[in-house]
């Protein structure tokens, strides 16, 4: 008895057992040869990596300070930038809540609608923004209309996945007690569905303009309007303090839609 208590008292507690750490210690070396490979396999020129510092700070000296030059043409082209994601945020909502109808289990009609429209929201969600974008300045030309449309592509598989999860996760209490009533299938969406999700909507919504909005100030960079065209065209000429000025005006724009979300999120939710 004496001796299986001195053993209790000399035994030093570990969070793993030796099995544990041998496996940890296996998945850390396996990460570490991961990581080493890729780097090796990616081809970095580290010459370039170790004069990274010199040339910031000669493009840090060369966009200093700040030009004025052209500033209204700024202004302009951030203007145009919200309108892109607003009217792109706009017109989601109607092509992303179908989808997210028959993306949800609960409410789809049948299971060939249920894969179609979850084919189309894993499709959406895939494809990045400048990649449509680029798909539709090659069909429509560069312009506000590419970007919009690359916007609204993007978007569906954001705000329908989300909205189909809300679907998902209603009170079927309420869709039961009318559907026992014989209400058409309109009125079960619009007095049983339709009020359970809004908050989730309204929430998903103002953060999705939010994010468009990041996402606009990029597409001009492959012709698709916004401030990223003016940003695109300084580089190209050299003009680093109109890029300084550029920079701190889409930083700008981004608090000022972060400020805006947060106040309509506050009044709305």
């Amino acid at each position: 008895m004496v001796d299986h208590a001195q053993k209790l008292a000399d035994h030093v507690w570990q969070r793993y057992n030796a099995k544990e750490r041998l496996i940890r210690y296996a998945v850390l070396l396996v990460t570490l040869m991961v990581v080493v490979w890729a780097v090796r396999d990616i081809d970095i020129f580290w010459p370039w990596v170790w004069d990274a510092p010199n040339q910031i700070s000669g493009l840090g000296a060369r966009m200093w300070p700040p030009s004025a030059a052209g500033l209204g043409n700024i202004v302009n082209a951030l203007i145009e930038t919200v309108h892109i994601a607003t009217l792109a945020t706009f017109l989601t909502i109607f092509l992303a809540l179908p989808v997210a109808y028959i993306a949800a289990q609960n409410t789809t009609p049948n299971r060939a609608c249920l894969w179609l429209g979850r084919f189309i929201l894993v499709s959406s969600r895939s494809v990045n923004t400048i990649i449509w974008a680029l798909l539709f300045v090659a069909i429509f030309g560069p312009g506000v209309l590419a970007g919009i449309l690359a916007i609204v592509f993007r978007s569906i598989g954001f705000i329908g996945k989300l909205m189909g999860e809300a679907i998902e996760e209603i009170d079927r209490r309420p869709v039961e007690a009318m559907e026992a009533t014989g209400a058409s299938k309109a009125k079960v969406i619009a007095y049983a569905i339709v009020p359970q999700v809004m908050p989730a909507f309204f929430a998903i919504v103002i953060l999705r303009w939010d994010i468009n909005i990041r996402e606009s100030t990029v597409l001009g960079l492959v012709g698709a309007g916004g401030i990223g065209v003016i940003l695109q065209g300084s580089i190209d000429t050299f003009a680093w303090p109109t890029v300084a000025t550029i920079l701190l005006a889409i930083i700008l724009l981004v608090l000022i839609g972060e400020a805006v979300t947060s106040l309509l999120r506050r009044k709305v939710l």
